[in-house]
């Protein structure tokens, strides 16, 4: 999992996409992780809502390091109602607690799950991230949409790795204690 939060938990404001907070992280040292992780990465898994939000917005930034990863490589959009993507090198996941252990298997590289937070709680309720990655921005929002929402089961995590950022901000790597 990869997510910008806030201090008190929240990954989305009260309205969809709103992510102003993101601009406080945003920056060099952020952009530079975000290019590592993307050439790690075997591809990006989103929920329905992130994957259109994304598409809608990566297909428009095709340039810089990350604009250029985000358009080349593998999605894969986990909805029971999408039927179609627009966006190159998509894929659909009807089912993604079934399928995505699939695709874990065929170890192709890291897959991170941006965003998503229905998507992010079914996944964790079925034990399937080996890692949380999040960077905490230096804000209170006081109201909006947590990450981790209630009922989730209780998961003991090792901290793997902090990164402080000029801006304030901190990354924080977690795996799951097995």
């Amino acid at each position: 999992m990869w997510n910008v939060i806030t201090l008190d938990g929240y990954f989305e404001g009260e309205k969809p996409w709103d992510l102003d907070f993101h601009q406080l992280v945003w920056g060099d040292e952020l952009e530079r992780f975000s290019v590592e992780q993307l050439d790690s990465a075997g591809g990006l898994i989103f929920g329905k809502n992130t994957y259109e939000g994304m598409a809608e917005y990566w297909q428009k930034e095709t340039e810089g390091a990350v604009g250029e990863r985000m358009n080349k490589i593998k999605k894969y959009a986990c909805s029971t109602t999408l039927d179609k993507t627009d966006w190159n090198n998509t894929t659909i996941i009807k089912d993604a607690v079934a399928e995505l252990p699939k695709l874990k298997a065929e170890g192709d590289g890291d897959l991170f799950v941006f965003g998503s937070g229905i998507l992010s709680g079914a996944l964790t309720k079925a034990g399937l991230f080996d890692e949380y990655r999040l960077c905490i921005a230096p804000v209170i929002l006081g109201e909006g949409k947590r990450l981790f929402a209630k009922g989730l089961p209780y998961t003991e995590l090792s901290l793997l790795e902090t990164k402080p950022l000029a801006k304030g901000g901190v990354i924080l790597e977690y795996g799951r204690k097995r």
